[in-house]
């Protein structure tokens, strides 16, 4: 099933909202008799895929979970922002909500960092690695997830391995990178939410439309939201490489969902909307 949203989420009109009106919902609110899941934080410093780089990161479990019963994951980048964001969508509590509420399945969150090359010299600064790992068209990412990260947790939890099950996330290159993921890793991810999504020429990510349209259709099913207040510079234009991207995902028959509205490169909008793009992401999950 193919869909493309236009306007803002239930087709309300556009003409309705400024750029600054999306307004968190009662999902995205603690609620009483909600049980709440437990957040973890480690750090890692990676061996192979960035060698010598250091992030922090974040698991969380909801109370539901049963160690008999393999959960779902979903993978967020930029991961510290999903866990501590105030004044947007705390996805945590948005996780409780929906999965107590069985409107999405039993599902461990991990929330990772961009890496950051240590200071080498006293009084230097740290180097951010968060665009070469971010935006750059390659499998480097989702090998740093599958074979350095995610196996330690996967040890620890009873995470399913079904495809259908994993979902990555992301917002900017966080939201490119995402979808990379998931296109170079359909074996391991189907899923993808993709706010302010870069897919202009940071790093080539402007390519994706047409590779979409001409190579061989991928068992994906994206949801993908920005707006038309969204950035235009040197790199391009975020929101018509989000439209570029929403045609050629409606072009070549992907399950996709596009919600495009008057924001601009922020969380506000993606936030405000995050419960309904949970619901749609895994509805086709039992919930159990």
């Amino acid at each position: 099933m193919r869909s493309l949203i236009t306007a803002c989420f239930l087709l309300v009109p556009l003409t309705l909202f400024a750029a600054d009106d999306y307004k968190l919902g009662p999902d995205s609110m603690p609620q009483d008799g909600v049980p709440q899941g437990k957040v973890e934080q480690g750090q890692f410093t990676s061996k192979t895929v960035y060698p010598g780089t250091v992030r922090d990161y974040w698991v969380y479990v909801p109370q539901q979970y049963d160690a008999s019963k393999p959960a779902c994951l979903m993978v967020f980048q930029d991961g510290g922002g999903y866990v501590n964001l105030k004044g947007h969508s705390r996805v945590p509590t948005v996780f409780d909500n929906l999965i107590h509420k069985k409107e999405m399945p039993v599902t461990i969150g991990v929330f990772i960092n961009p890496g950051v090359i240590p200071v080498a010299v006293k009084g230097g600064k740290p180097r951010k690695n968060r665009s070469f790992e971010y935006d750059t068209l390659s499998d480097q990412y989702s090998r740093f997830l599958s074979e350095e990260l995610l196996p330690g947790i996967e040890d620890k939890y009873n995470i399913s391995k079904n495809p259908d099950h994993r979902a990555t996330c992301g917002i900017s290159s966080g939201g490119i990178c995402a979808f990379t993921v998931a296109w170079e890793r359909p074996d391991q991810f189907h899923k993808v939410l993709s706010y302010v999504g870069s897919f202009t020429n940071i790093r080539g990510g402007h390519a994706y439309p047409s590779m979409i349209r001409k190579i061989d259709k991928k068992p994906l099913k994206v949801f993908l939201q920005d707006g038309k207040n969204d950035l235009d510079n040197l790199h391009g234009s975020w929101p018509i490489a989000n439209q570029r991207m929403a045609s050629a995902l409606e072009f070549s028959e992907y399950e996709y969902k596009f919600v495009f509205g008057d924001g601009g490169h922020n969380g506000r909008h993606g936030g405000a909307i995050l419960p309904d793009a949970l619901r749609w992401l895994w509805s086709d999950v039992p919930a159990k």
